[in-house]
């Protein structure tokens, strides 16, 4: 049989040389620390908090890391760890520490959600090989996150690009009326439950309120097949919200 040969022009030539710009895989991961913990002596717990201590800050040196608390804020996680890096074993190597330090078997991970960066279809160009600030994630560092997994329902795929896209600018002028709300999009296909993870940063909660309120009102918003649960996060170091919480 005959090799199979595809002609390509000299500019797509040119645009597949050109190096993809790498995408990180993000992981936020909520924890809830069982009561048990606090009936152990103070030494041990003490000697939990700074090994605990010691692994995030390890971490976070070579991975972007932030810390939220939850604690009077939802019943089922006392505090959150928004990971973004660009290997698998940062996640799972983060993961394995904490289970094997001496709080971790006291520590639950009530929550996770695994996503990855990716250029947007409906906002800006996306010339391949070309840098897109969306592939980084850079917090504004608020004092809010709220995060939560988002699934669009089937019908929306059968759209057409430009449906979705029209419906969608209406979405975008929507978020363009809060500027004190910054939204970081990543995806979600294929590697977890969700198709997208959404986190809202702000120093407002009640601009987040109204925010979510109008984009309810929205065309796109009744394609939303699932949307929940959410978390309101608050920005603290984890050494405050372990104190917080009696670790």
């Amino acid at each position: 049989m005959a090799e199979q040969t595809t002609l390509t022009s000299p500019e797509e030539a040119k645009a597949a040389a050109k190096p993809k710009q790498p995408r990180q895989l993000v992981r936020f991961t909520f924890y809830k620390l069982e009561p048990q913990w606090q009936l152990l002596p103070d030494e041990t717990r003490q000697q939990g908090k700074q090994e605990l201590l010691r692994i995030y800050e390890e971490y976070a040196g070579k991975t972007l890391m932030r810390s939220f608390s939850l604690f009077g804020l939802r019943s089922d996680c006392d505090l959150m760890l928004w990971q973004c890096t660009y290997a698998v074993e940062d996640l799972q190597g983060l993961t394995s520490r904490i289970r094997r330090s001496l709080i971790g078997p006291y520590l639950r991970e009530s929550h996770a959600f695994l996503s990855m960066t990716k250029r947007s279809v409906y906002v800006g160009k996306n010339a391949r090989g070309a840098h897109d600030p969306r592939l980084v994630i850079t917090p504004a560092d608020k004092k809010y996150l709220f995060v939560y997994p988002f699934v669009k329902t089937r019908a929306w795929y059968a759209l057409s690009l430009d449906e979705r896209k029209r419906m969608m600018n209406e979405h975008i002028r929507v978020g363009i009326a809060y500027p004190t709300v910054r939204l970081n999009t990543t995806y979600s296909f294929g590697l977890d439950d969700q198709e997208f993870v959404v986190a809202f940063e702000t120093d407002s909660v009640s601009d987040f309120l109204d925010l979510v309120q109008d984009l309810r009102e929205t065309e796109a918003s009744s394609y939303t097949l699932r949307d929940t649960p959410m978390f309101t996060c608050v920005a603290q170091p984890l050494d405050e919200i372990l104190e917080a919480i009696g670790a």
